[in-house]
């Protein structure tokens, strides 16, 4: 097989590609994972169809790219997971694959994953690249938004570029969950996820290109009255998440997505709660805390 990745929308043909020539359930050649690699720092997001393979060969095609985080942010730990610590559970089942009741707090937590959100942006060394399989999709709905924030400080004019540049976040999930009225944290969870500082500007180390970093999880920004700052951010997000430089990625069963967290925010979109939507995602730390990276 050759591998190839193309456009999977030839208007823009430097954001999503499809990947077509490689079957994840075997090893991927050492030029196969430069490709892929490549393709990443290119298109931010990837897409691979029919590929059903397990969590065994998700984790093996994931280390090829970095160390594995722990999933540390889900909120379901100990005998509550389903799945291992080093695979999120991106599903609504739980540990007995029985579907979430609607008041549960796990169900409750998770739809928090509907906003628009860069993955562990909330630890203090963000993930880079993240992974995810779906294993069961619900027959409508569910589809998944990806915003270039590469374009979107492209876009941004002299004077607000100006304004961010150098400007320190603050980000947790405790915000980001608050934001939908969600604050049932023990006190162990709130210490876990105390705010952590992120550059609201960086630099790909790759390509140079500069991006926003925002995420749901950014509730202040250093230096700045609370207010001023929130207002700021969600001018920013509303500049970023314009459809202009959003791509709808509808699931297949057997799919799995590859994107770039560095300079990609997505959101999880609704679907009728009551089916089963099944997802594993691995996720690869970055090198380091955003503040020790080159700005």
């Amino acid at each position: 097989m050759t591998l190839s990745i193309r456009p999977a929308d030839p208007a823009r043909p430097d954001f999503v590609g499809v990947v077509a020539g490689i079957d994840l359930r075997h090893s991927v050649a050492p030029e196969w994972v430069a490709a892929i690699e490549a393709g990443m720092d290119r298109y931010a997001v990837l897409v691979f169809r029919d590929q059903p393979i397990d969590d065994e060969q998700q984790l093996a095609f994931s280390r090829h790219f970095g160390p594995l985080e722990q999933a540390t942010g889900d909120i379901a730990q100990g005998s509550e997971r389903r799945l291992r610590s080093d695979i999120n559970d991106i599903s609504n089942l739980d540990q007995r694959g029985a579907v979430l009741a609607r008041d549960d707090r796990r169900r409750l937590f998770s739809l928090g994953n509907m906003l628009w959100h860069s993955d562990s942006s909330f630890k203090a060394t963000p993930a880079k690249y993240s992974l995810l399989s779906a294993r069961i999709v619900p027959r409508s709905g569910g589809d998944t938004e990806f915003a270039d924030m590469r374009a979107a400080y492209d876009a941004l004019d002299e004077e607000m570029r100006s304004l961010v540049a150098g400007l320190v976040c603050e980000h947790s999930q405790i915000y980001s969950r608050g934001i939908l009225g969600f604050t049932d944290f023990t006190e162990e969870e709130r210490q876990k996820w105390a705010p952590v500082p992120q550059r609201l500007v960086r630099r790909h180390p790759v390509t140079g290109r500069r991006s926003l970093f925002l995420s749901a999880h950014a509730g202040a920004i250093r230096g700045w009255p609370v207010p001023e700052a929130r207002a700021l951010l969600r001018d920013l997000t509303e500049h970023a998440t314009q459809r202009v430089f959003v791509h709808a990625h509808s699931w297949r069963q057997f799919d799995l997505v590859m994107w770039d967290n560095r300079v990609v925010m997505h959101r999880g979109r609704r679907y009728d709660a009551k089916e089963v939507r099944d997802m594993h995602r691995t996720t690869i730390a970055d090198v380091a805390p955003t503040l020790e990276q080159a700005a």
